[in-house]
């Protein structure tokens, strides 16, 4: 399970934010205010191996190497998830991140809720675990790594009960560079070219769509329930059954939905302090779904070298 709670103070130190709500909507903007060191990276280590515990302890089991293999052991080149390419990782620190924030910050987040993480759902990785099996028998064997399909994270707001009354889905997107260009075609999709008419448009494929055409139980919520079953069936009992009822297809429990989008980066070169990639002022015009959304922009100014500093370092 993941057990490590935020690093609220790290994440004060660290960055600088700007909270709205407005209605059903909030937006949060977050910059970076001091250098990456080794202190920092030090600090957020225990969030992200909290959040990667359970997905190393399955993929090392299922590919046949020791959970912290001695120097030299068989398999060792294929230690999860520090072995991975980098576009992957640099995928995995979203997910991570979109967790971390939601939980820090979630006093500033749309409706207030206390949302929480009970486990991350990154052994739902199939082609991470193919990849990792090979590697293990055969270091040449490197490769970029298909994404994960489904909800990068998901949240949710136990009652005193400990039934899950509210869910947070997250969509967590990185990009090296947050230009205009970049974030229109992440957002709206690929331009494409009108073969009559020669006029470059949107494809409409991207971000907004996902979010808009998701069902409003996503099957992230199922991956969840499957997980909180294996690794702590007594201590979330109520969860799991909550979990049940709204997930029948037979007249299922609703549960009330936010959707998250973490928009994260280092900054355009001529970006200024405050700027913003997606208006606070009011709901998106691209956003149709019936659910509250909370928008968060997390503004970097050296990102990659610090997920490359801390996923080198995580279990050493």
């Amino acid at each position: 399970m993941h057990t490590c709670p935020p690093p609220n103070q790290v994440l004060d130190e660290w960055l600088e934010s700007y909270d709205s709500v407005r209605g059903p909507y909030g937006h949060l903007l977050l910059e970076q205010k001091s250098d990456t060191d080794n202190d920092l990276i030090a600090r957020l280590r225990p969030y992200f191996e909290s959040a990667h515990m359970d997905a190393r302890d399955y993929f090392h089991a299922q590919i046949g190497i020791d959970l912290h293999p001695d120097a030299g052991s068989p398999g060792e080149e294929a230690c999860y998830p520090n072995c991975l390419p980098p576009k992957a990782l640099r995928g995995l620190f979203g997910e991570v991140m979109a967790g971390m924030l939601t939980e820090a910050f979630r006093d500033s987040f749309v409706g207030g809720h206390p949302w929480r993480v009970p486990i991350f759902l990154f052994r739902y990785h199939a082609d991470v675990e193919a990849h990792l099996f090979s590697l293990a028998r055969d270091e040449r064997r490197r490769r970029e790594v298909f994404g994960r399909f489904g909800s990068d994270f998901i949240g949710v707001v136990l009652d005193d009960g400990g039934r899950v009354s509210k869910f947070i889905a997250g969509e967590a997107k990185w990009r090296r560079q947050l230009t205009d260009s970049v974030f229109n075609e992440l957002m709206l999709g690929e331009l494409t070219r009108d073969p009559d008419t020669g006029e470059r448009t949107r494809s409409g494929k991207g971000v907004w769509f996902e979010l808009n055409r998701d069902t409003s139980v996503p099957h992230g919520l199922r991956q969840l329930q499957r997980l909180l079953e294996q690794r702590d069936p007594d201590g979330h009992a109520a969860a799991i059954l909550s979990l049940d009822e709204a997930l029948i297809l037979d007249h299922p429990r609703p549960l009330p939905r936010t959707n998250l989008i973490l928009i994260a980066g280092n900054g355009a070169r001529r970006r200024e302090a405050g700027d913003v990639l997606i208006g606070w002022e009011k709901l998106p015009n691209e956003y149709s779904a019936a659910h509250d959304l909370q928008v968060v922009e997390l503004i970097l100014r050296d990102g990659e070298l610090l997920i490359d500093g801390l996923y080198s370092s995580l279990w050493t």
